[in-house]
């Protein structure tokens, strides 16, 4: 529960406070514009509310990744990331998997380049269409029925 406790986390917590009794407020206040007689502020104060959850669903959702993540590492871990860290490989399958021998549920996107694939042969149509803007770009005022090709 110490990771919940830094001076990042405790700007989180005060930020979710904030915005959450903010949210509440502005809903509040939009329900007593609709009560007076403002019709449009009846979507408003349910808008307002659904924003309040959302800031709420966002923060439990951070703790909740925060408790689950690996705790801080302790002198016999320090010394074995040490080694990884200098070596830049793990020493065995058990210290890349975790303690526990399982894999972390939260990893890195892998990013693939994408090369388009061209055979040599250019399409016709893809010319034709070139040559049309090329022309509508060197033709300013020109209508796209005067093109002569």
């Amino acid at each position: 529960m110490k990771r919940l406790w830094t001076p990042a986390w405790i700007a989180r917590h005060v930020a979710m406070v904030v915005l959450v009794t903010s949210f509440l407020g502005l809903g509040w206040w939009q329900v007593s514009r609709a009560a007076a007689g403002n019709a449009i502020s009846w979507g408003y104060a349910v808008e307002w509310p659904i924003f309040a959850g959302f800031v709420v669903f966002v923060w439990w959702r951070e703790v909740r990744h925060t408790l689950r993540g690996a705790p801080p590492a302790t002198t016999g871990e320090a010394e074995s990331a040490t080694a990884t860290a200098t070596t830049g490989e793990p020493d065995g399958p058990a210290e890349a998997a975790g303690a526990d021998g399982q894999r972390p549920g939260f990893r890195r996107p892998v990013r693939v380049a994408r090369v388009a694939v061209s055979d040599g042969a250019e399409d016709a149509g893809l010319v034709a269409y070139n040559r049309y803007l090329s022309w509508l770009n060197a033709n300013p005022g020109a209508k796209p029925g005067d093109y002569p090709g």
